[in-house]
This record gives C-alpha cells, sequence and structure tokens, in this order.
C-alpha cells in the first residue's frame, strides 16, 4: 500500500509518505497503551478541555485543515470548509455531553439497590475511508475519546496530509502522546493490530468488501466492531411534492461531494405523475455544473478522488448499459486533466441489471418510475443497502407512515439524507450495524458494568 498525495485535479504526484514497519508499529500501541492506563482516569471536565481546545483549533485554522482536503481528494473548497466546522461541531458536541450521556444508570432491583456505570473498554482501531477525511475521524474519535477510551487510526492512502494534521490537531491541543494515533500501515499490519490483545474494539466506514474483512478479523478475535458501510439510497418524491425544493435537495443530494458520499441519493424513485417534469429539471441542472479547479469559487463540479474511482464508475456505467438501461445523458470521462467525469443519468434499470443492486459512488443518478407509494416503498426496501433515505411529499403523516415502512437506518423527510452531532448515523443490511454520533454513538465501546448492593443476610 502506498501513502501518497495525488492532485484529482491534475493527476500528479504531490508527496509520499513511509509506512511504518513492526518495530514501530509495535512502539506506537505500547506508548497508547501506557496513555490508556493514564487517560481512563481522568475527568470528563479534564477530558473535555482538550477536546473544547482542539475544536476551537479547527475553527481558529479553518483553511489549514479545509485546503489538503481539497488537494488530496477533490473536496470543492467551500464543501472542505464545511466539513471542517461541521467535524468541530462534532467534537465539541461530545465534549460538552458526554458526562450526561454515560451518567450511571440507577435501577430499582426488589431488594438492595444498583447501578450500571459505563466504563472504558482500552484503545479502539478505526478503519476509516477518504471522502470525509475529518468528519469520519471526528466521529469516531470524540466519543471515544470523551469516554475514556484512547483511539488509534489507520486512515485511507489518498489523504495522509489530513491523516497527520488531525493526529497533530490533537497534540497542539495538549492531549497527551498516544491518545490519537495516525497509522500508515499495510493492510497485512491492519490485521496485526485487530489481533493484538491490548486492542479492545474495532470501527470501520468503508466498502461491504473492507467491513467483511475487517469484521471477520474482529469477530474471530471476539471484539465489538462497528460497521458503517456503503450506500444505495433512495430519494422518492410523490406526485403532491413541491417539485422546484425536490430537485433543488435532489441535485445537492446527488452531487455534493461529487457523489462521493455514502448517502448520497442514488436511486430516484419518482411517480408517473411527476417524473417526466422532475426528470427534465434534474438534467438540466446538472447540465449547468462547470467542472474544474475545486480550488476555486467558480468550480461546481469537482473531480473525483482517484484515478481508480473514476476508472471503477465509468465500467459500472458501461455494464450497466450493456444489460439494458438507457444513458440519459453523461458517462464519460471529461476531456481534461485529473479524475473528472461527466454528470450521468441512468434509466430503464431492470432488475436484473448489475447497476440495479450496486453502489454508484460518484456523479451517477438511477432514475426509477413507480405508479405509487406502494411500489416506491417496494422498490426502496429491494435493494442490499439500508443506510438512509428521503421522502418528498406535502402530507408530512404521509412520509412519516411511508418512512416507518422503509427498510434503513435513516429516513428523512423534504430534505436529503444527511448528518448532525445530535443525531444517530448507521444502517442495516449491507449497510452495516452499530451507531454512530449523538446519545448512542458514545454507547458503543463502553463496558455497561452492573454494580449491585445488597445485604449480607439477604437470599440469593
Amino acid at each position: 500500500m502506498s501513502y501518497q498525495s495525488i492532485n484529482p485535479n491534475t493527476g500528479q504526484v504531490t508527496n509520499i509518505f513511509s509506512q511504518l514497519n513492526d518495530i514501530e508499529l509495535e512502539k506506537h500501541i505500547e506508548t497508547a497503551s501506557d496513555c490508556f492506563t493514564t487517560w481512563r482516569k481522568t475527568s470528563y471536565s479534564e477530558r473535555s478541555a482538550i477536546l473544547i481546545k482542539a475544536a476551537g483549533l479547527m475553527r481558529e485554522r479553518i483553511d489549514d485543515f479545509a485546503k489538503p482536503v481539497t488537494m488530496e481528494m477533490g473536496k470543492l473548497l467551500e464543501q472542505a470548509r464545511g466539513e471542517v466546522l461541521v467535524s468541530a461541531d462534532i467534537i465539541e458536541y461530545y465534549a460538552e455531553n458526554a458526562a450526561e450521556f454515560l451518567a450511571p444508570q440507577i435501577l430499582t432491583p426488589s431488594s438492595g439497590s444498583a447501578f450500571v456505570e459505563n466504563s472504558p473498554l482500552g484503545i479502539l482501531f478505526g478503519v476509516q475511508p477518504w471522502n470525509f477525511p475529518y468528519y469520519q475521524l471526528a466521529r469516531f474519535a470524540a466519543p471515544n475519546l470523551m469516554a475514556g477510551n484512547v483511539v488509534m487510526v489507520k486512515h485511507a492512502a489518498c489523504v495522509p496530509q489530513c491523516a497527520q494534521a488531525f493526529e497533530q490537531l490533537w497534540l497542539d491541543a495538549g492531549a497527551p502522546e498516544g491518545l490519537y494515533t495516525n497509522l500508515f500501515i499495510s493492510y497485512d499490519q491492519v490485521n496485526r493490530v485487530i489481533d493484538d490483545r491490548r486492542i479492545k474494539g474495532v470501527a470501520l466506514t468503508g466498502s461491504v468488501e473492507a467491513g467483511r474483512s475487517v469484521a471477520e478479523r474482529a469477530g474471530k478475535n471476539l471484539k465489538k466492531s462497528t460497521m458503517e458501510l456503503g450506500g444505495s439510497d433512495a430519494f422518492i418524491v410523490l406526485e403532491d411534492a413541491d417539485l422546484d425544493r425536490a430537485v433543488y435537495w435532489a441535485i445537492w443530494a446527488k452531487m455534493n461531494n461529487t457523489g462521493q458520499c455514502c448517502v448520497a441519493a442514488k436511486r430516484f424513485i419518482l411517480v408517473e405523475p411527476v417524473a417526466d417534469a422532475f426528470i427534465a429539471r434534474f438534467q438540466q441542472a446538472l447540465s449547468a455544473l462547470v467542472p474544474g479547479d475545486p480550488m476555486e469559487s467558480a468550480t461546481t463540479l469537482g473531480p473525483l478522488s482517484t484515478e481508480s474511482a473514476l476508472l471503477k464508475l465509468l465500467e459500472q456505467v458501461e455494464r450497466a448499459v450493456t444489460a439494458g438501461a438507457t444513458l440519459v445523458m453523461g458517462g464519460k470521462r471529461i476531456d481534461r486533466p485529473g479524475f473528472f467525469m461527466e454528470p450521468t443519468i441512468l434509466t430503464n434499470i431492470a432488475p436484473g441489471n448489475p447497476a440495479y443492486n450496486e453502489e454508484f459512488f460518484g456523479p451517477v443518478a438511477m432514475f426509477f418510475r413507480v405508479k405509487d407509494e406502494d411500489e416506491a416503498i417496494a422498490l426502496a426496501n429491494d435493494s442490499e443497502f439500508g443506510l438512509g433515505g428521503s421522502v418528498f411529499t406535502q402530507d408530512i403523516e404521509r412520509a412519516k407512515r411511508i418512512a416507518s415502512s422503509i427498510d434503513t437506518g435513516m429516513v428523512f423527510i423534504n430534505h436529503p439524507t444527511w448528518t448532525s452531532p445530535d443525531l444517530p448515523f448507521g444502517g442495516v443490511k449491507n449497510s452495516g450495524y452499530g451507531r454512530e454520533l449523538s446519545s448512542l454513538g458514545i454507547q458503543e465501546f463502553v463496558n455497561k458494568k452492573l454494580i449491585r448492593v445488597q445485604t449480607l443476610d439477604a437470599p440469593a
């Protein structure tokens, strides 16, 4: 595995980083283990002070953090700034709320007294993706550090400067050495870390294939894991939807981060009365996007993260069309330097088409027509994924009923699926298990220890 910065706008390599050898890796694990012995004994206020400082530094140095995101994975600069701010919000959220979330739960047994306390597990290992280089780290690190754990992270190989910047953030905020550790390691070393007895839990955000591999290794070692994997989110538009707003949010939901988002809208499910008008407006909006340098404010269509990501998408589109899908627009590489792809629309995707069950991680939208809400629900649920989804209608009670019928971890009404520190994030089926963010996210890697008080002469 090669850790290197490649500018997606130009395709040029700008920096290369060395991997850790096994001796260096062992030293990092030992340092993290030593750190845990003291960090677990710190108070919530001591932990909070470091997290508050870290959040403040991200806001103060917003462009210092944002520009490496744009340079390494191609996110539009304004969107990169937004990622920095939401990451700071997540860190601050847990700094302010962890003590309440992890307060002892008082029980009322038939005799005596009892309570459940939340204690840290130890060193946690995270395997994190490139598409939100700070947000993914913040939502893993912040709750677990506040819970008294320490964390080690293997970040994606294409965002090494972001990985280093986030590690340095904690040192600048006053964190002890070993509290947060970035690891430039190989896949074989990932297994070595998971196998290590000092590692007590594993979290991954990534592809289904990566999830299967890491979850299998964690399970083999009887270690708790959480998996946030892919998605093929349905974006349902009913006949009474506000079409102007639905199209606006559809473009945002599809093209934010150039479509490289697990909760991007990927399957647009339209009832017949609005299908033609919706597709026409959607296509018009896509056609207006301007490809260019993601550092420039005039650019509205950024590159994909890597050459391999672009080639995979192009191949997926080609297979879909070969299997009978209709290519309405796009489908080709843009003739310019870098990893740019035309915004693409596919229709007439039958269940036997490979695209029907695939995740398109980029600017490719699939459109499906249905006759009513029952067909919309059935189609939304006919997926191996179950991460998020959206329902657009002016009848909120109807939307709630539909949302309850959709087999996903999240459903948003009249809004695209998105994220906030105080909302739980996660899915079902091939989209993984466990939850991040909100009060639920801090509960995943703690020992819920029962402490029971009883008199000496009480019966067993």
